[in-house]
């Protein structure tokens, strides 16, 4: 565990993001003690507030959720008198050089392990980068005190623009120190899937195209883009959830187990099956958008950014060669999940068909959000004098099996920045393997202007995803 001196320095320190998931998550690492004794949290904003304030804006996000209630208050106030706020633009290298000044009187003039998490917008990141640089705060070297930034996605919005600013970031921080955040890397039911594949001999035998006829990665959302309509709008589904959140649960799924269980190891058998996808085709696309987004806040009143994509993948390598692949995200929709879906070929000969059909082949679910589950059906034979065939689910859900609280994925990130550990975060390289599935997809939406059908809100998106998900033989509404 990380024990020496450190400071966090987070930009946009009084945004949405840093006040409702990375200061909690901070909170939550120093009441389970995994923050040194000497430790400051930093913000720094445009908006105009004093150390106080700061404090207070805080502290109306902070809960102890692993520490009894008694000691709750004590625990607040003993955290927030580490926090502490400089204003400033983030294109100033006056600006941060009062940073450092205040730093430097925070610190006592000691050497300081640095983390930098930019919780801005991409379009400020090569002025704070270059202002950051010019005021002294960045260390170079890769041992003690150290210099870690995070960055939070998005990282471009195609493969050049990508590129663009994986250049523009390098001049100042190497690839060492740089850590590109997708936080669903950091829920339990996604890291569980490399324990569940490769540390149980049941399944990876048949983890393939012999046994496997299809996988869908399925994410929902019942709410609205709500005060994110300006950002979503410049984006879209795809740009938003499925080029990363989903396509990182999918390499996960999909890869070849390492060659070693550390971070490079990961991250080089997930860029492999990365590079092992076939670019996504607009003929194998269904782009939606619910009724009434164009009257959201911020929305262009014409716009044809799709709120629901539905997109089918096939991958080029022997393992998984014809094994169809479905994602599918949506925004308003029945209701909110993320779940993989592993559907199995039925048994082979028919030996157990009868009047009534065959029984239904195999199916495993891995409930990532919410109420954390896994469970895989299986076919059993329903108790009483005749042989009659049933699907049952073998059941694991997370909350009855397991009394501990499950550990909110920013906790878990932040401390893997602390240590060191690059396992779950996004490498250039993969980065730029996701791009390539689905930059030749965007630019024909764009080119196109493909206009995406309208869905109910409350429903399970638009009617012509039926289609395309029959195509692969995947069910559709998926339940």
């Amino acid at each position: 565990m990380f024990d020496g001196p450190l400071t966090v320095a987070i930009a946009g320190a009084s945004g949405d993001l840093a006040r409702r998931k990375i200061v909690p998550a901070f909170f939550s690492l120093f009441c389970q003690g995994f923050l040194p004794d000497k430790f400051n949290l930093i913000g720094f904003a445009r908006t105009e507030l004093d150390d106080d304030s700061f404090r207070n804006m805080l502290r109306e996000n902070l809960a102890c959720r692993y520490s009894p209630p008694a000691s709750c208050h004590e625990l607040m106030d003993g955290f927030l008198s580490r926090c502490f706020y400089v204003q400033g633009l983030y294109d100033s290298r006056a600006s941060f050089l009062d940073m450092y000044s205040r730093l430097r009187e925070i610190e006592g003039g000691a050497d300081c392990c640095r983390l930098f998490y930019l919780a801005v917008p991409p379009s400020v990141f090569a002025g704070l980068s270059d202002a950051l640089a010019g005021s002294g705060l960045v260390a170079c070297g890769r041992e003690y005190p150290w210099t870690r930034v995070v960055i939070e996605k998005p990282f471009g919005d195609d493969r050049n623009s990508s590129d663009r600013l994986a250049a523009m970031l390098a001049r100042v921080f190497t690839e060492d120190q740089l850590y590109r955040i997708d936080h669903y890397l950091g829920k339990e039911l996604v890291q569980n899937l490399l324990v569940l594949r490769f540390a149980n001999v049941t399944f990876e035998p048949v983890w393939n195209r012999h046994f496997i006829r299809a996988v869908h990665i399925d994410w929902r959302e019942a709410q609205k883009v709500g005060a994110r309509g300006r950002y979503f709008d410049s984006y879209g589904i795809i740009r938003d959830v499925v080029q990363n959140h989903l396509l990182q649960i999918l390499a996960l799924t999909v890869m070849n187990e390492p060659n070693r269980m550390d971070a490079a190891g990961i991250r080089e058998a997930k860029t492999r099956a990365l590079k092992a996808i076939e670019p996504a085709d607009i003929h194998d696309a269904v782009l939606g958008q619910y009724g009434g987004y164009r009257l959201e806040p911020g929305v262009d009143a014409q716009s044809q950014t799709a709120t629901f994509a539905g997109v089918g993948l096939k991958m080029t390598c022997e393992r998984w060669r014809g094994v169809p692949i479905l994602v599918t995200a949506g925004k308003a929709m029945d209701r909110s999940l993320t779940e993989v879906r592993i559907l199995f070929r039925p048994a082979a000969g028919g030996k157990f068909c009868g009047r009534s059909g065959c029984p239904p082949a195999n199916r495993m679910v891995i409930r990532v959000q919410p109420a954390e589950a896994i469970w895989l059906d299986v076919i059993m034979k329903r108790p009483g004098l005749d042989v009659a065939l049933e699907s049952r689910p073998l059941d694991l859900q997370y909350s009855e099996a397991f009394a501990r609280t499950i550990p909110d994925a920013y906790e878990r990130l932040l401390l893997d920045v602390l240590n060191g550990d690059k396992s779950l975060f996004i490498s250039l390289d993969e980065l730029s393997a996701a791009w390539d599935v689905f930059t030749p997809l965007l630019h024909e939406i764009d080119r196109s202007k493909a206009a995406p059908e309208t869905y109910a809100i409350g429903r399970s998106g638009p009617a012509s995803m039926k289609g395309l998900a029959d195509r692969y033989g995947i069910p559709w509404p998926a339940v």
